[in-house]
C-alpha cells in the first residue's frame, strides 16, 4: 500500500524512522460496522469486558470520541523478537508439547507494547506538526473505544482473518496496531482483498473452539481472555484445554500460513525478557508478589496481578500433573495453604483432577 499524496508519503517516511512498518489512512464513517459490533455484544461474546458494551456504538464513531476528527492515521508495528528463528512457528508449537514449561504469548515476552506504541505515536504526531504546523490529534493503542481492526483493514493494513486479527500478505499478523485521530483531511488508503480462501486452520486449531464462525470470536472461551481479562474462576470445563498456556494464546497465529512472512521487529523493546521464556511452571509458581512485580516491571503481564498469575499457573500445573510432569504436585502443594481463595480453589482442582481419574 503506497500513497502518492506528498504529506502521506512524508508521514510514512517519518513513521519508518520510528520503527513503524506501515502507515494507512482511514475515514471516520464506520457505520457499516455498527451492526456487527452490536450483534457481537448482544450475544455476550465480550464476556466480562464491560467497557466494550459501555461505549457501544461510540467505538464506530471516531468523531464522537474525539470531536473534530475527520481522518484516522493507522500505524502497524511488527513485534517478533529480533532473534526469532526462521522456523519459529514449529518451535512454538513444539514448546506447547512440553507440559512443564510455562508458555507466555510471544507479544508479551518483551516490553509493554502500550508504552512503546504510545510514545512513538506521540513522537510521530510531533514530527507531523513540524511539517504542517499545529493540528488537533489524539493517539491510541488498544487503550480506548476504538475499532482498531476495522480501521486497520479499511486503511489497507490488511484484511480481517477468520481469527478476527488483521492479516497482511507480506507480514502475517504478528504486529501491533495504533491510531492517531486527526482533524485534517487526508486521502483514504485503498483496502486490500481477503486472502484466507477456504482455509480454516485457525478455527480448527483453537484449543477451546472460541472462534465460533469466520471472524466471530466468543471471548468467553478464548484462552487469551481467560488468562488476562477474566478476573474470577476459570470455567472448569475449559481448564484442561488450556494446557501450559499461562498468559495469552498464539495458536491461531502459529497455524496461519501467512505468518511464515511475519517480520522481526527492528526494536529491542520486544526482545524476550529473561524469566518469561523457557521457564518451568514450578519456577514461576514460586514467585512471591514482590518478585512478580519486579520481574514484570514494564511488561504487559503486570496488569493481571500476582493472584491471576498464580491462578493461571495452577491450572497449567494441574494439566502438567495429569501428563505425569515431575515436580508439578510438589509445586501445587506449596501453595495449598496461605493462598487466596481464588488461587486455592484452582490449586485444589489441579490436585484433585488427578486423584479423581
Amino acid at each position: 500500500m503506497v500513497s502518492s499524496h506528498p504529506l502521506v508519503v512524508r508521514i510514512q517516511a517519518l513513521a519508518r524512522e520510528l520503527g513503524f512498518s506501515q502507515i494507512g489512512i482511514a475515514g471516520v464513517d464506520l457505520s457499516s460496522a455498527e451492526d456487527g459490533l452490536m450483534q457481537w455484544l448482544a450475544h455476550g461474546f465480550h464476556g466480562e469486558m464491560d467497557y466494550m458494551a459501555a461505549h457501544g456504538t461510540r467505538r464506530a464513531r471516531p468523531a464522537e470520541l474525539v470531536p473534530g476528527t475527520v481522518s484516522v492515521i493507522t500505524a502497524r508495528m511488527d513485534y517478533l523478537p529480533r532473534d526469532t528463528d526462521p522456523d519459529w512457528q514449529a518451535i512454538e508449537f513444539e514448546r506447547l508439547r512440553w507440559p512443564g514449561e510455562a508458555i507466555v504469548s510471544v507479544y508479551a515476552r518483551g516490553r509493554d507494547y502500550h508504552k512503546v506504541l504510545r510514545n512513538r505515536l506521540a513522537k510521530l504526531a510531533e514530527r507531523i506538526a513540524q511539517e504542517v504546523g499545529p493540528f488537533g490529534h489524539r493517539a491510541f493503542t488498544d487503550s480506548a473505544p476504538v475499532l482498531e481492526a476495522e480501521l486497520a483493514s479499511r486503511s489497507g493494513q490488511g484484511w480481517r482473518g477468520k481469527h478476527t486479527l488483521v492479516l497482511d500478505r507480506n507480514a502475517g499478523s504478528m504486529f501491533f496496531l495504533g491510531e492517531i485521530y486527526v482533524d485534517m483531511v487526508l486521502p483514504e488508503s485503498e483496502p486490500v482483498s481477503s486472502h484466507c480462501g477456504s482455509c480454516s486452520a485457525c478455527i480448527d486449531v483453537c484449543p477451546t473452539q472460541a472462534i465460533v464462525a469466520p471472524r466471530r470470536l466468543d471471548a468467553r472461551r478464548c484462552i487469551s481472555y481467560l488468562t488476562i481479562e477474566h478476573g474470577g474462576a476459570i470455567p472448569v470445563e475449559l481448564r484442561t484445554l488450556m494446557g501450559n498456556r499461562i498468559y495469552g494464546c498464539d495458536d491461531c497465529q502459529l497455524i496461519c500460513p501467512w505468518n511464515k512472512f511475519a517480520k522481526k521487529s527492528s526494536l529491542p523493546d520486544f526482545d524476550a525478557r529473561e524469566g518469561l521464556t523457557g521457564r518451568s511452571l514450578a519456577e514461576l509458581f514460586a514467585w512471591t508478589e514482590e518478585e512478580f512485580l519486579r520481574r514484570t516491571e514494564g511488561s504487559p503481564i503486570r496488569r493481571i496481578g500476582h493472584e491471576r498469575w498464580l491462578r493461571n499457573i495452577a491450572v497449567a500445573l494441574g494439566n502438567a500433573l495429569r501428563a505425569g510432569e515431575e515436580g508439578a504436585r510438589e509445586a501445587l502443594v506449596s501453595r495449598k495453604d496461605g493462598a487466596s481463595a481464588l488461587v486455592r480453589e484452582h490449586v485444589e482442582w489441579a490436585l484433585g483432577t488427578v486423584a479423581s481419574e
